[in-house]
């Protein structure tokens, strides 16, 4: 899942206050990065002119954040942020070149280093992917009800050029709060695939999780299940619209919305067929075990400290799962990795299991949905997930499948390609932002033309 920044996500917030003095040797830009447990690196940007200083977290794409104060006294650096509970203090060196010091933030604290950047606009994210207007196709922003909710959802509907109607799918976003671009990492994956099938002939309605963007409801007290509704009425939604053939519906479901899709497509009989990009197999408390053990072994961690992590994750699993209440669940927590883990570990460990959301997730098995499910599925994971492991997970969604009786699916591993399905080194969700690309060719060629050629033979059964 992408539950990356659960602990630690930078808001951006407004009203910089400015200092009396300006520091001196400080104007410029400074790049560093922490680690943020499991094995995920942030990095953060402070740019500096005067006694006015922004920062910005590249992997977030959370930019122009104030930084209330700067101060310097001799070798000592301070950047002060108290409106978001952040603060960096360290020591410049004589050639003022590097700040070396520590990262606070959220009763958490992190080694962090600033490297002066000679060339700040070698700062600037590169996606070539990203389509630019004008498109080849309609796109419009539309909004629709979830009635049993209660709350109006957000969207951005595009339309191939031609006569329609077209075949449709609706994107569902993963893990964490997710706008319709499902923007991660500098990255609008949802925008690449969404501009690439509309190319190709497919209409595609994404929107924004609830509570998020322009979406009306509550995110943090929403389960997968509350997901599932939204999705329900997004399903809704296209069959309303003029340009779609409600014949030839299909989701496509990313990480968590892996799991959505097939959940949604065992209650309605009329989903044309579903996509699952990185969709788990397993149980959420294996799911996540496992997770935290390949990103691990990505960042090159292994033998008995590999197993040591492991166990104590796992142990932190099953204290989750045998206690009810949260507070007694965190001190369990404290008092069983005290010496174990670190501070910041055993915190972004508690976050991961306050909410309904972790509740629901932790318990909830995709298999008994899966065997319910009878329209045509493609199941992809990269080759390089460590997020959801292709071994641990394609098997099992392969069994239920077959368990249910549906004869028309197709499960594959594709190599070489990490959670985000772009090409990857390590797959280490470090990567993510650093890598240019952001979904491969072959994943999205792969998506289009399965859709392309069910669709093709559905019409033509239908005729």
């Amino acid at each position: 899942m992408k539950a990356l920044s659960a602990a630690l996500l930078l808001a951006l917030l407004a009203c910089a206050q400015q200092p009396a003095s300006t520091p001196a040797g400080l104007d410029g830009a400074w790049l560093g990065a922490i680690e943020v447990p499991p094995a995920i690196k942030l990095r953060l940007v402070f740019h500096v002119a005067g006694p006015v200083a922004t920062m910005e977290s590249l992997d977030q794409n959370a930019r122009d954040i104030p930084v209330s104060e700067v101060i310097r006294s001799g070798s000592t650096v301070i950047f002060d942020m108290p409106k978001i509970g952040g603060r960096f203090e360290g020591r410049i060196d004589p050639a003022l070149a590097t700040i070396a010091g520590t990262w606070s933030q959220g009763g958490n604290s992190f080694p962090l280093t600033l490297s002066r950047v000679k060339d700040a606009s070698s700062l600037q994210l590169r996606r070539p992917q990203e389509p630019k207007r004008p498109y080849p196709y309609r796109d419009e922003d539309v909004s629709y009800d979830n009635r049993p909710a209660g709350i109006k959802l957000a969207a951005t509907f595009t339309i191939p050029v031609g006569k329609g109607p077209f075949p449709a799918v609706l994107l569902i976003t993963g893990s964490g709060q997710q706008d319709r671009d499902e923007a991660i990492m500098g990255h609008k994956p949802f925008l690449v695939l969404a501009d690439y099938l509309t190319r190709h002939g497919i209409a595609v309605l994404r929107a924004d999780d609830r509570g998020v963007g322009k979406s009306g409801g509550t995110f943090a007290t929403a389960t997968t299940a509350d997901f599932a509704t939204d999705a329900e009425a997004g399903l809704a939604y296209l069959k309303t619209r003029p340009e779609v053939d409600p014949h030839r519906i299909g989701l496509i479901g990313h990480s968590e919305g892996g799991i959505i899709a097939p959940m949604v497509a065992a209650r309605n009989r009329d989903v044309a067929f579903i996509v699952l990009l990185a969709g788990t197999g397993l149980p959420g408390y294996e799911v996540v075990v496992d997770q935290v053990r390949s990103m691990y072994e990505a960042e090159g961690i292994s033998g008995k400290q590999l197993a040591d992590l492991t166990a104590r994750h796992r142990e932190i699993v099953e204290i989750f799962r045998s206690e009810k209440d949260e507070a007694v669940v965190a001190q369990k927590i404290r008092e069983r990795m005290a010496g174990k883990l670190s501070d910041a570990e055993i915190n972004v460990a508690i976050a991961r299991t306050q909410g309904p959301w972790a509740r629901y997730f932790i318990e909830y098995d995709p298999a008994p949905a899966l065997r319910r499910v009878t329209c045509p599925v493609l199941a992809l994971i990269g080759g390089k997930d460590t997020q959801v492991p292709p071994a641990l997970n394609l098997p099992p969604i392969r069994a239920a499948l077959r368990a249910g009786g549906n004869k028309g699916f197709q499960v594959a591993e594709l190599p070489g390609l990490n959670h985000l399905f772009q090409s990857a080194k390590t797959g280490a969700p470090g990567e993510y932002g650093l890598i240019e690309e952001t979904m491969s060719p072959m994943a999205l060629d792969r998506v289009s033309s399965w859709i392309t050629a069910h669709e093709s033979s559905s019409t033509d059964a239908r005729k």
